[in-house]
């Protein structure tokens, strides 16, 4: 029986992987034969007797690998969206042939040379700026892998990438395990001042864990809510501490050992290329460009949103008193006071709010924001998905197909935690035009119907906000396509659609009751809007304090023990004891489950710098779906990827780069400062 995975197209109308079809065992030999089709290209292209061209370089490498891409593509979708025991282990074959498979490539001497030469002739090539860029980046790709190093230093890069790609691996199956094993049995009677939509969640939870009753489990959408709304403080803190301490239960999942190991290994990684520290050879691609320029972002947020949160803290202590709980506020009472606090100061009621903010309406509101801004529309397909909770639709302009676009929205047992956006297929117009097949996960708890918190309401518009990045890319090449961009420019769009959640005519059609379908009052809509910025100094101090922690694991030596290095950040910064780190280190996927975001997670503010100002471009007109303001976003930002450098993007489409008020404004800390 031929494998489904190595059918030159799949049969069916958008050639999406079918998964109807695909078995656990089909995935070994596909990888085989992918990355031995990708080595034969390369050695073709590297071997080849001709003058070194753009076409017969540059472009052939384009055009390699795209057998192994396809497979790899199919797999990693479901291995992160619906894991097994079979796949974890598949992931763990795959990791170091992998890592071996790219250091061979990038450690090939005589494919080196022959982008050197080109890169040597650049500007007698004849080439136009896309391509001028591609040359670039491939250049600079291969120099930062390790190309240039020979002998011991060449043999030593290898071990270290093949080591470090078991390790994020492990780091990754590790956390999923803790968080699919722990589960806290509920009482009837523990399910005292929660309101129905968790109850049912709840329920729901405790029958895929097969339990006689209601659980806890440590998905964000049920721990988050059962820390706002139990009165029961003992269960909060049980809750808190299991949530908090993912990764770092001792045993074989614990994954304090693997993040010091990971250190020290992209440590001598960035030694081998001459570098200072991680932190410079990561940051030196990005719009950044050094860890001062990080330190001083994030320094310069820290102590205005620290004196917000200290000023918060002292109110909700005085509501732990009104309930003549004795002892200090912990962080394990901070949500279920804050959710105190803000209904007494903004008259807003988290479980009121929610029957507003139906799943089914909230990804209605992100289409129909889309079709406003950029013309897209969305009809469902029947398509050959990885799990029957995922949907797909196609996206068309003008009657064109535009892309494909998976949405896979509630959270389960298989799932890994968090929310992320990726693609099965990137798009391109070489060496033929492909249109792009895209998805979002996220992590929501199930419902009949299923209800959102604002802060899911803002993921969901988040992850689209990435969607519409790749889908709405028009590039040459699939390396510069999309989301293919700087780490710290990556999250601009993403983040900047999370304002049209916010947009008061977005809300007042879309934010619809689940039970009698009614528009959401004005003057609750007035209050969730008077209430955005509320907790923002707890929200901002949580992720300031990972972003300088993640900053500090990497800008010096390595530290031998993490989790002190961890401690001393945060008390040199004066980390207020009722606030927990976003992502402690032992759960710091973001860092540790691949290097993406190592050196990286204050990508986000750096984002939000800009996202900020560039929804400022829309209020200026007055009208949040100006029509030449969002043809401008599109033609500057969302269509090119990477093909231009960020910064100029951003140039070309604001005028001028933004300053670090612009995301304090936005975050309502411009007081505080």
């Amino acid at each position: 029986m031929t494998n489904p995975l190595l059918l030159p197209r799949w049969d069916n109308a958008f050639d999406l992987p079918p998964y109807d079809m695909i078995r656990d065992e089909d995935y070994a030999p596909a990888v085989e034969a992918g990355l031995a089709a990708h080595r034969a290209e390369v050695e073709s292209i590297a071997g080849n007797p001709e003058t070194p061209t753009f076409a017969n370089t540059v472009e052939a490498l384009e055009a390699a690998g795209r057998l192994l891409g396809r497979v790899l593509g199919a797999f990693y979708t479901v291995a992160g969206a619906d894991s097994t025991p079979a796949r974890e282990a598949l992931q763990r074959e795959f990791s170091p042939k992998l890592a071996a498979h790219w250091a061979e490539i990038s450690a090939n001497k005589a494919l080196f040379q022959r982008v050197a030469d080109l890169w040597a002739r650049k500007d007698d090539l004849g080439l136009n700026d896309e391509q001028a860029r591609v040359l670039m980046l491939t250049h600079r790709g291969f120099v930062r892998s390790g190309a240039a190093l020979t002998g011991a230093e060449e043999a030593r890069m290898k071990e270290i990438k093949a080591r470090l790609a078991v390790l994020g691996t492990e780091f990754t199956q590790n956390l999923l395990a803790d968080e699919r094993s722990w589960f806290l049995d509920l009482a009837e009677e523990d399910l005292e001042g929660l309101p129905a939509f968790l109850v049912d969640a709840d329920r729901a939870a405790g029958r895929e864990k097969e339990r006689p009753g209601p659980v806890v489990t440590l998905s964000r959408s049920l721990a988050t809510p059962f820390l706002q709304f139990s009165p029961k403080r003992g269960l909060r803190e049980k809750v808190w501490r299991a949530f908090t301490a993912r990764g770092a239960n001792g045993g074989k999942t614990d994954n304090r050992g693997v993040a010091a190991e990971i250190l020290k290994l992209r440590e001598e990684r960035a030694a081998l290329l001459g570098y200072a520290s991680f932190a410079e050879y990561k940051l030196e691609t990005e719009m950044a460009g050094s860890p001062e320029r990080v330190r001083d972002l994030l320094m310069a947020v820290w102590e205005p949103a620290k004196a917000r949160a200290e000023t918060d803290a002292a109110k909700l202590a005085k509501l732990l008193a009104a309930d003549k709980v004795a002892g200090p506020l912990e962080p394990w009472d901070w949500h279920y006071y804050s959710a105190k606090l803000r209904a007494a100061e903004h008259d807003l009621d988290e479980a009121a709010l929610k029957p507003y903010l139906q799943l089914e309406r909230m990804i209605e509101a992100s289409f129909a924001c889309a079709t406003r801004l950029f013309g897209l529309e969305f009809t469902p397909i029947d398509a050959p998905l990885y799990h029957p909770n995922a949907r797909a639709w196609e996206v068309t302009r003008n009657g064109q197909h535009i892309a494909v676009f998976i949405g896979d929205y509630f959270a389960r047992g298989s799932k890994r935690s968090g929310a992320w956006c990726s693609a099965l297929r990137s798009q391109a117009k070489f060496p033929e035009v492909e249109a792009p097949v895209v998805i979002n996960v996220c992590n929501f708890a199930k419902g009949d119907p299923a209800l959102l918190s604002y802060d899911d309401a803002r993921t969901l518009f988040h992850e689209f906000g990435h969607a519409l990045h790749q889908m709405l890319s028009d590039v040459t090449y699939s390396s510069i396509s999309g989301t293919s961009v700087a780490r710290d420019f990556v999250e601009l769009p993403s983040q900047l659609y999370e304002h049209w959640l916010e947009v008061p005519e977005v809300l007042a059609e879309f934010a619809t009751h689940a039970e009698t379908g009614e528009a959401m009052p004005q003057a609750m809509l007035e209050k969730v809007l008077g209430a955005a910025n509320f907790d923002q100094g707890f929200q901002t101090v949580e992720f300031v304090a990972s972003a300088l922690v993640d900053l500090a694991f990497h800008e010096g030596a390595a530290p031998a023990d993490p989790m002190q290095k961890q401690a001393e950040v945060l008390e040199a910064i004066g980390m207020p004891r009722e606030i927990a780190m976003r992502h402690a280190t032992p759960h710091f996927a973001h860092v540790f489950s691949g290097d993406g975001y190592s050196s990286g997670y204050y990508s986000y503010m750096w984002s939000e710098v800009m996202d900020a100002d560039a929804f400022a471009a829309f209020e200026e007109q007055g009208d949040a779906f100006h029509p030449e303001t969002a043809r401008a976003l599109e033609a500057h930002i969302l269509s090119r990827g990477g093909s231009v450098d960020a910064a100029e993007l951003y140039e070309r489409f604001r005028g001028r780069l933004p300053g670090v008020e612009a995301l304090l404004k936005g975050r309502g800390l411009l007081d505080a400062a």
